[in-house]
């Protein structure tokens, strides 16, 4: 190899690294932007959560309109750099969206909104649906709490169905990165609320059967 040779490779590295340099200097100002707004969308939704176990449906439905735009803006950003769009940075922030938005549609408007409605890849709609099953366990001990038992086990049920399909998915994590380990917190949290729901449930049946024949 000659120097002129060594010459021409330096040329080239140089070139190439330039050229690289260049993309990755705009994906690195973009994944800084992404970051900012996935924790912007993680707190919008935990927040709209957290209202709709409060019962102030109003406010949870303004976050989640602001969330949806967030959402949509983010992915139209992302539509140049599908390796930042389909990265756990972001299907983290999706998967929250998709959780907050479930379950105001299921406790609020009583309906299951489709992955199709939602626009979201596969993985991160399966991740937030496996953790919707935690916010409805959450709204059932409330229904307990208030005696509506009928309707606390209307929504256990909807637990176990979405349990169900989901146990259906056996596919390996990195295709559905976190949906086993999803689907084995859901079998525990369903088995304890089916403990709680039938123990609390015999208990009143018990009392109002004492009172009656006090």
């Amino acid at each position: 190899m000659s120097n002129r040779d060594l010459k021409t490779i330096d040329i080239v590295l140089a070139n190439d690294i330039d050229y690289v340099d260049s993309i990755l200097r705009v994906k690195d100002s973009v994944r800084e932007e992404i970051v900012k707004t996935v924790r912007e969308i993680v707190r919008y939704s935990s927040d709209s959560i957290r209202f709709v176990h409060l019962g102030e449906y109003g406010k949870a439905r303004e976050l989640l309109d602001k969330l949806i735009k967030i959402v949509r803006n983010m992915c139209e950003k992302l539509s140049q750099h599908p390796d930042l769009y389909y990265s756990g940075l972001v299907y983290n922030g999706l998967s929250e969206f998709v959780e907050a938005y479930l379950t105001y549609s299921l406790i609020v408007e009583e309906k299951l909104v489709s992955i199709r409605e939602l626009n979201i890849p596969i993985a991160p709609y399966l991740q937030g649906l496996g953790d919707l099953i935690g916010e409805l366990r959450r709204y059932v001990l409330t229904l307990i709490d208030r005696n509506e038992f009928d309707k606390a086990n209307l929504y256990l049920n909807i637990m176990e169905t979405i349990y169900s399909y989901l146990k259906k998915l056996n596919y390996p994590d990195p295709l559905v990165p976190g949906l086993k380990h999803r689907v084995d917190v859901a079998r525990r949290l369903i088995e304890d609320t089916k403990t709680l729901f039938i123990s609390v449930k015999n208990m009143i049946d018990l009392s109002k059967k004492l009172s009656l024949n006090s």
